[in-house]
């Protein structure tokens, strides 16, 4: 393609140079000539003369379509560049590590030189975020060494609250990861936020306890407004009620926390896994999540997904931050069972099956990114411990939806090949 291109441009040039110098007697001796000329040979001269123009108009057309092209061509260049750079590439693996084990992603970029090992260099990482899980970098913010502490702090302190309710810098330091379900982290990450809002915001509260509690209770409101499950929703007297005295002893004016309720009951805090995408919403409160190692069908191998149970479905994804799942196992006259060590290469194994030994309903993607049905009879998945392995078993028997008929017909065919 590109020696075709060199080619339409040295024509290109060519054509444009000998176009030129047909064209190139003095102007006095062609008016000399003209003089000489019939009117028909004037008007065919005046018509090469619009003719010259309009070819000279068209290259410069192509002169500029040729120089778009070209400057794409290099853009395209310097992309093939990016992806063979070995660094673009290892960033890449270092986010997919960090998205299953933050701790071991930020020493891959550490070893390889793309992270220093620093609290202010590894803050403005997950701070940027750009391919990261936010529930990961929760994970890690939380963490209770004297390290991710400070990796803490220095997060917290690259977000900008000056001038903002409190209310509005919530939303935006909540929609930067995402909160861990553990007290003792939320506490911490809090208590940071609280001294980063107080710093930038003088004397809108008397101390940080006052912001801190009052952020807790925000979104303590946030979930009892917009929670299904939460029959009772507060008023905003209650509310109001519920504030009292947190302020060094003394009440918050009540048209802060008139204004705080009426942000919260207008627009609930966003979870920053939500894109638009309504498939996504399947995966919010999930009945169960975590890390399995699946056996794979045609070459029995163990490869480590994510997990969702939910809605009567078991989901996996390669990756935490996938938006769509690698397979969808559709749980309907499954059953679960535990898989004794002698019959396992892995530990803490269990597996779906289908009682009446059909092929299981399931879906996955190919290679091809296509969607395929499973041809699976079993499903075998082994957990980190044996705990893990009893929850998910737990779990997935409480998922399981089975129907009558499928019993029965198992049961029938049971008892036709007992009598063979």
């Amino acid at each position: 393609m590109e020696v075709h291109f060199l080619k339409l441009v040295t024509i290109t040039e060519g054509f444009e140079g000998e176009l030129k110098k047909c064209f190139l007697f003095p102007k006095s001796l062609i008016d000399s000539a003209s003089r000489d000329l019939t009117p028909d040979e004037r008007r065919l001269l005046e018509q090469i003369r619009e003719r010259k123009t309009q070819l000279l108009q068209e290259i410069q057309q192509l002169k500029d379509e040729i120089a778009d092209v070209s400057t794409e061509m290099e853009s395209m260049d310097i992309q093939d560049d990016t992806k063979n750079n070995p660094k673009t590439k290892q960033m890449s693996i270092g986010k997919k590590k960090f998205n299953m084990d933050p701790k071991k992603g930020i020493e891959y970029l550490v070893e390889n030189g793309l992270l220093q090992l620093n609290p202010q260099d590894v803050a403005a990482f997950l701070y940027e975020g750009e391919g990261l899980n936010k529930t990961a970098i929760g994970d890690y913010l939380g963490e209770k060494n004297d390290f991710n502490i400070a990796v803490l702090k220095a997060f917290v302190n690259l977000h900008e609250f000056s001038d903002m309710i409190l209310v509005q810098a919530l939303r935006q330091f909540l929609w930067s990861f995402r909160l861990p379900g553990e007290a003792q982290k939320i506490d911490r990450m809090m208590e940071c936020f609280a001294e980063r809002y107080c710093e930038l915001n003088l004397g809108v509260f008397t101390n940080t306890d006052t912001c801190y509690v009052l952020s807790f209770a925000i979104i303590m409101l946030n979930t009892s407004l917009h929670n299904p499950s939460v029959k009772d929703k507060p008023t905003v007297d209650r509310f109001i009620s519920m504030n009292r005295g947190i302020n060094d002893g003394g009440d918050l004016p009540e048209e802060l926390l008139n204004n705080l309720y009426d942000s919260i009951k207008k627009e609930p805090f966003k979870i920053p896994e939500d894109d638009g995408n309504d498939l996504m919403h399947t995966f919010f409160n999930p009945d169960k999540e975590g890390w399995l190692w699946k056996q794979g069908g045609r070459y029995r191998s163990w490869k480590r997904r994510w997990f969702i149970l939910n809605d009567n479905c078991l989901y996996y994804f390669q990756y935490t931050q996938d938006k769509e799942p690698k397979g969808i196992i559709p749980l309907e006259n499954l059953q679960v069972r535990e898989v004794p060590a002698e019959k396992s290469n892995k530990p803490n194994s269990f597996e779906l099956y289908a009682a009446s030994n059909d092929i299981i309903k399931a879906c996955k993607v190919d290679g091809e990114g296509k969607v395929v049905e499973g041809r699976h009879n079993v499903y075998r998945m082994s957990a980190a411990k044996p705990l893990e392995k009893d929850e998910w078993i737990k779990c997935i028997k409480a998922s399981i939806s089975d129907n009558p008929f499928y019993d029965m017909l198992a049961q029938r065919r049971k008892n036709a090949t007992r009598f063979k």
